[in-house]
């Protein structure tokens, strides 16, 4: 193991172990050096900064898989910083830090932030949330394009399951065919979600395809591109809030439950054995309150997503109040 310190921050590194870097902006020098110890174990090379300007920096220098990032900073605070990064870079950001009210964990999310730990935090804890995250890479949105294999074997069909699973190959499927196909077959279907939305002809319910967009009710999203629209107006949304409504988008009005929802997001929805707390569904709620505001999406009337009390989510439909058939 070699240390080397530079300006405002030092690199710790294992050369025996493939190179993948976590940045730590952290003040406390305990703290820091236990981060770094976590990380080192997790397989990463770390780059520490004790102050957010130089935490930017870092970020930006070493583009890191992972950034643990401490809210009470001297200069530009935790959240700030998180905003600059979110600006360009898509790191995985773990706030870590004493404050730890409802309205603080909300702010950091809001901020960019994939995840929020409250100190005293436990090092075996933060691993496997380290794990969870890295279950549901980053690259997937770089390699959008390589989606296009007709064989559904790119990256992101890999990479972003349940997310992508389907509703990327139904769009992928109208895509190739629409050029050999007739105009008139393919537009037989969506007039029978209105009238029908429970027709065995029209199981996707009242959401619709456009090329790579699907539209329901004045959203719009295009999972290969991980873009979404409300109204025709772009929406920045953190990599959690996209599965989320991705997630939502593609199962239209079956109820998906917080434990299935916090599943998902981890990209675990196939498996069963992962243990689920009352900590996996608070962040799920946190992130779902989130992604509700920046959609400007009414609980008490909602455009989109539903909440179904005591059970978990779902896409709005016809009878709800806030939808709007098409």
């Amino acid at each position: 193991m070699t240390t080397v310190t530079g300006e405002g921050d030092s690199v710790v590194t294992d050369p025996g172990q493939e190179r993948r870097v976590a940045v730590v902006i952290e003040d406390d020098l305990d703290i820091r050096y236990l981060l770094e110890q976590v990380l080192m174990q997790a397989g990463f090379s770390t780059v520490s900064t004790g102050n957010g300007e130089d935490g930017v920096r870092a970020v930006l220098a070493h583009e890191p898989v992972v950034t643990t990032l401490d809210v009470s900073l001297p200069g530009i605070d935790g959240f700030e910083v998180a905003r600059r990064i979110r600006e360009s870079s898509s790191t995985y950001i773990v706030m870590i830090s004493a404050m730890g009210d409802e309205i603080d964990i909300l702010q950091g999310l809001e901020a960019g932030a994939d995840d929020y730990l409250v100190k005293p935090f436990r090092p075996r804890e933060l691993r496997a949330r380290l794990g969870a995250m890295l279950r549901r890479p980053r690259i997937a949105e770089s390699a959008a394009p390589e989606v296009g294999d007709p064989d559904g074997t790119g990256p992101l069909a890999a990479s972003e399951v349940p997310v992508a699973s389907a509703a990327p190959s139904a769009v992928l499927s109208v895509a190739t065919v629409t050029p050999e196909v007739p105009a008139g077959p393919v537009a037989e279907d969506p007039p029978a979600s209105p009238d029908d939305p429970g027709s065995p002809a029209s199981p996707v319910g009242p959401a619709d395809v456009d090329g790579a967009w699907v539209h329901h009710n004045g959203l719009a999203i295009d999972q290969e591109a991980r873009l979404v629209r409300v109204d025709g107006v772009p929406v920045e949304l953190t990599k959690t809030e996209f599965d989320l409504i991705a997630t939502l988008v593609e199962t239209r009005r079956r109820v998906r439950s917080k434990a299935d929802l916090a599943l998902a997001v981890r990209n675990d929805a196939y498996v069963t054995t992962h243990y689920i707390g009352d900590a996996d569904r608070r962040n799920v709620e946190v992130h779902m309150a989130n992604l509700r505001r920046k959609l400007a999406d009414d609980p008490n009337a909602p455009r989109f997503v539903v909440t179904v009390r005591g059970v978990g989510y779902r896409l709005t439909g016809p009878g709800d109040p806030g939808f709007v058939a098409e």
